[in-house]
């Protein structure tokens, strides 16, 4: 692969997260991921960083590897924005070329009923020769 075409990647990346159908969100995770993909949540949830302190250990990163783990990845995070219709996700901004097959997409969660954004972050996508993602690192703000 020489020249991802990243719109395409960082549209199909948000894409999955809003998908409702369980079977096409399946497709859409095969298509996009590497078979043995590893998706990294940076900087977790407040509560598993308290958590950490309160062990007096540094916050873990959270990881999830191979199509599977993903799947499940995906779906909850799905369940727990996006399925009961009261927010969405969108691409926010042109995606970032930072290195050969890597691009940095930026993202919101949009309130679906008066359009304001109540999250986002950035994902730091990393892709293999086939243009699938190989790893990702995600910075929920």
């Amino acid at each position: 692969m020489s020249n991802p075409d990243v719109q395409a990647v960082a549209e199909s990346y948000v894409a999955q997260w809003n998908e409702p159908d369980p079977a096409a969100r399946h497709e859409r995770i095969r298509e996009l991921w590497a078979d043995d993909a590893l998706h990294v949540l940076v900087n977790p949830l407040q509560a598993v960083r308290d958590a950490a302190a309160s062990l007096a250990v540094p916050a873990p990163s959270l990881e999830v590897r191979g199509l599977d783990a993903l799947e499940a990845r995906v779906a909850r995070a799905h369940e727990m924005f996006v399925a009961a219709g009261e927010h969405h996700f969108e691409a926010d901004g042109v995606p970032t070329v930072l290195t050969h097959r890597v691009i940095g997409v930026r993202w919101s969660m949009v309130a679906t009923a008066g359009g304001e954004t109540v999250g986002g972050g950035l994902d730091v996508l990393a892709l293999d020769d086939d243009g699938r993602i190989r790893t990702d690192h995600q910075y929920v703000g």
